[in-house]
């Protein structure tokens, strides 16, 4: 109840994005973990974005991935067309240039991506083995090259997918639901992954063409690392105006 008296009111047009701190996410102090999630309801209802930092992801596992999606983009595009995604039932794989167009206002997005979901590392154990309760889950399809492409991605999924885990009980909590409220709900992951490559424009550039048009994610919400150094998402306002969210080291967006 109170939680929705509480945003009932129009909040006032923010013009930053709140970054949190995870580092003690897991303190058994109650005032200390309640401050965080505190600081997750006012961004989740005043913003709707915001970073994380000491988020648990390494560096390492970051940069490796990295490396191997810059690797896997430079290939030939009649390679990585070979694990186009309308060639899957469940619409994974590689999706090209101009593939998707997010605002219908827009001549389509200018970027390409290589999506995949939930996978073990090591695919000799029971888990592998388990029936997948929809078309959108099933197998992932995976290029034959770069080398060590898969394990990177798959490294930072699962990296990934623990801060998800500990996302969830601060959602909950900032609910003022129990911590585990999400568990039952979220025990088969479900979580999809996309690298993307937007490539740069070069000479004349048509307006209409940007990296990715005005969107909503449809996910529960998006774990985002930013290449540094690079200014391109932007957020919007209760007034309209697009927001800069710039990357900012060693902290990841949640959106």
């Amino acid at each position: 109840m109170s939680l929705l008296q509480d945003s009932q009111g129009v909040e006032p047009a923010f013009h930053q994005i709140p970054i949190i701190d995870l580092k003690d996410v897991d303190s058994r102090d109650q005032v200390t973990r309640q401050n965080i999630v505190d600081k997750v309801r006012d961004a989740c209802i005043r913003v709707g974005f915001f970073y994380v930092k000491n988020h648990g992801i390494s560096d390492e596992i970051i940069q490796e991935v990295y490396k191997s999606s810059q690797e896997f983009f430079a290939l030939p595009d009649d390679i990585k067309m070979e694990i186009e995604y309308k060639k899957t039932p469940n619409l994974i794989g590689y999706s090209p240039l101009l593939a998707s167009n997010n605002d219908p206002q827009n001549s389509g997005d200018l970027m390409e991506g290589f999506e995949f979901g939930y996978e073990l590392l090591d695919k000799t154990g029971e888990e592998h083995h388990r029936q997948h309760s929809s078309v959108m889950e099933g197998e992932n399809i995976w290029p034959a090259g770069p080398s060590g492409f898969r394990e990177s991605a798959l490294r930072y999924y699962h990296a990934a997918l623990r801060l998800a885990k500990t996302l969830f009980p601060l959602f909950a909590l900032a609910l003022d639901l129990p911590g585990n409220f999400f568990d039952d709900k979220t025990q088969h992951s479900a979580a999809l992954m996309k690298l993307l490559h937007y490539p740069p424009q070069m000479g004349q550039v048509d307006e209409r063409i940007m990296g990715i048009g005005a969107h909503t994610d449809w996910e529960c919400f998006t774990i985002l690392w930013q290449e540094p150094e690079i200014q391109a998402l932007q957020v919007l306002n209760n007034n309209k105006e697009w927001i800069m969210a710039p990357p900012i080291p060693g902290t990841l967006v949640i959106k």
